[in-house]
């Protein structure tokens, strides 16, 4: 599974219901939500 750094808890989380969102530069992104603390997650995909 997808991991994204939750800036609220300040650690690696499994990112929870994560999906494939496009950047405004057509960048891909992954974001969902904490699994502990229910904040949003952001994680900037590599170009693929």
């Amino acid at each position: 599974m997808a991991e994204g750094r939750c800036m609220k808890c300040k650690k690696q989380v499994e990112i929870k219901d994560a999906k494939e969102v496009d950047m405004k530069g057509g960048r891909k992104a992954l974001q969902g939500v904490c699994p502990a603390c229910g904040t949003k997650v952001f994680r900037i995909l590599g170009k693929k």
